[in-house]
């Protein structure tokens, strides 16, 4: 029977491998956005900073429900808890279409699969999957997988059961053939020569999704927004790789979770005490742990103590920014009228601090913890507030 998607609310996904700009994206896609929006943000890591970024930047978000998934990723622990929160957002009258902001970690293969067996098993629910959307980080194919990746597509004629779940490079591929629309982003840091060799062999991988160029996330919403519901079995059955995958027929993959399969794991550094900023910069400049994914956080300097930074590394790149302000370097006044309407900052508030914390989600592959933990707290000053 021929399903009815009149009045139902299309949900978008956007998936894509850690520091790709997937919450970049999404921030220009709300600023566009004329619909009634809700979001579900997943992020591996036990503190769900791309929640937090997208709450200080003063997209429309505040304006709609958001629902935060953390502590792992929605294709695999947390696919029940998401499908929980699709439903409820089904029954939401007050919503027009959903954005989903999938793990960097996340297989979208598998997260669709479960949003359309709830579909299957919901007939009348209230939503409907339509987009699939891959953010490519050009710069980060072209310098640091491009050659593994053109390894695997010559796999692909030869002996496509040889691939190995673990590699980093199998999750890349995973998130860039299936989907049906590509953002290839980053790509002012690739001259057109690179980005040719990179677009073709995304193409090796994903020979029907549009790829749609960007810098910083910019793109036209139109561009991959769609009322049609999404075609699993045409996106699946086009990918010679992901069937290589599904042949292999690992036991219990959901339950493993991302970081057994691929490696990778997560922790959180977290320390009220201020960074000294030329220490800090030292490490990330030149003592940097090389088995580092990928970092992002909050941070604060002794040396600017009333200003939230933002840290984000991913791969080769990293940043440090200014985004916000702490509550407790307000005037009396406006911090104590702060602490009254927002209740729950005053339950994590320091007496000497106040609401000043470096917490960082660091996710990596076959790294010593405590070793970046002693060299993270060696960057830490003495001084606190002046």
């Amino acid at each position: 029977m021929k399903k009815n998607y009149k009045n139902k609310k299309p949900v978008v996904l956007i998936t894509g491998y850690l520091g790709s700009g997937k919450t970049t994206l999404l921030n220009n896609l709300l600023r566009q956005e004329k619909r009634r929006v809700a979001l579900i943000v997943n992020d591996m890591g036990s503190i769900n900073v791309d929640a937090e970024i997208l709450k200080k930047n003063g997209s429309n978000v505040t304006e709609c429900p958001m629902f935060e998934l953390q502590n792992g990723c929605i294709c695999c622990t947390l696919r029940e808890e998401f499908i929980k929160q699709i439903e409820k957002i089904s029954n939401l009258d007050t919503v027009d279409v959903v954005f989903v902001e999938a793990s960097g970690i996340s297989d979208p293969g598998a997260v669709s699969a479960s949003f359309l067996a709830y579909e299957d098993d919901n007939p009348d629910t209230n939503v409907y999957l339509t987009s699939v959307v891959t953010v490519v980080d050009a710069d980060r194919i072209y310098r640091e997988f491009l050659d593994d990746l053109k390894k695997k597509a010559d796999k692909e004629s030869t002996d496509e059961n040889n691939l190995t779940a673990e590699e980093i490079s199998t999750l890349i591929v995973d998130q860039i053939e299936f989907c049906n629309f590509i953002v290839l982003n980053k790509c002012d840091l690739l001259n057109e020569k690179q980005l040719a060799e990179v677009g073709a062999i995304i193409r090796d991988f994903q020979p029907r999704a549009p790829i749609f160029h960007s810098v910083n996330g910019n793109i036209d919403i139109d561009q991959i927004t769609t009322t049609k519901p999404f075609d699993y079995e045409q996106i699946d059955s086009s990918s010679a790789i992901q069937k290589a995958i599904n042949s292999l027929n690992e036991p219990n993959r959901a339950s493993q979770g991302c970081t057994g399969e691929y490696g990778i794991s997560s922790f959180v550094f977290e320390e009220k005490r201020p960074f000294n900023r030329e220490r800090f910069m030292n490490f990330v400049n030149n003592n940097y742990p090389k088995e580092l994914i990928r970092a992002k956080g909050y941070i604060w300097f002794s040396d600017a103590d009333a200003n939230v930074q933002l840290f984000e590394q991913a791969g080769r790149n990293s940043s440090v920014m200014t985004v916000a302000y702490w509550i407790d370097a307000l005037e009396e006044k406006q911090k104590q009228e702060y602490l009254e309407y927002n209740p729950d900052v005053k339950e994590a508030w320091d007496e000497e601090f106040g609401d000043r914390v470096n917490q960082l989600v660091i996710i990596g592959k076959g790294y010593n913890k405590d070793k970046i933990t002693a060299a993270l707290k060696s960057c830490l000053d003495e001084k606190a507030i002046a």
